[in-house]
């Protein structure tokens, strides 16, 4: 691992990745049920999930285009009319487009691993720099704010910000120079070896591989 510290701990700096390493997404599927529900529609599980599973589908494809509020917005409303499309007819019948995309908005929420404050707060102490680097739109933000992520980092940059995701390392390499770092004395964290190790790798950073209980095939050289 390049960019170990020579005393064994933590390096001068540290890029992390977001979902996965520091959040976790909160069942999306249970969610829609439940929002829509609220709004005065009873539908099951198994009736939205091919619909949310487009919908994901949809999003994420245009997730790098997502650089700023509107384009932020435009993918919001594609996405709402992708979910419609898959939804009982009864749903937006009865609810109309925008409180199906308010419903959809609602139902998709993340929240910090049970350490992940607690660690960030004591890397900090340790006087250690640190930035989050995603594969997200610009709503990654929001995400840290509405989490307290925020507060307990010194950057954060999404590929829809940096024009390239991870494993294409610039999304590394930009993330640290917003925290003043060098490459070979940083290390990057992240729970996917082939987009978060094949980054750092290419970024000439060293690689920490998180493993969530998810079955992870790390290749030697990280």
């Amino acid at each position: 691992m390049s960019g170990a510290a020579p005393d064994g701990g933590l390096p001068p700096f540290l890029s992390l990745d977001a979902l996965g390493t520091l959040l976790e997404m909160i069942d999306p599927f249970e969610a829609l049920v439940g929002e829509l529900g609220a709004r005065g529609v009873q539908v099951t599980r198994e009736e939205i999930t091919p619909a949310l599973v487009e919908e994901m589908t949809h999003y994420r494809a245009g997730m790098q285009g997502a650089h700023d509020a509107a384009t932020l917005h435009e993918l919001r409303l594609s996405s709402t009319q992708v979910l419609i499309d898959g939804l009982p007819d009864r749903v937006e019948e009865e609810l109309g487009f925008d409180e199906v995309g308010a419903a959809l908005l609602a139902s998709v929420r993340f929240r910090p691993y049970p350490e992940v404050l607690e660690t960030l707060a004591a890397i900090r102490e340790l006087g250690v720099k640190t930035v989050v680097v995603s594969n997200w739109d610009i709503s990654l933000h929001e995400q840290l704010s509405d989490s307290g992520i925020d507060r307990l980092v010194d950057g954060a940059l999404c590929s829809a910000e940096a024009g390239a995701s991870k494993p294409d390392p610039r999304l590394l390499l930009k993330g640290l120079e917003l925290i003043g770092a060098d490459p070979g004395e940083a290390w990057h964290i992240g729970d996917d070896p082939v987009n978060d190790g094949g980054a750092a790798l290419a970024a000439g950073v060293g690689a920490v591989i998180v493993d969530r209980g998810f079955g992870l095939d790390i290749p030697e050289e990280m």
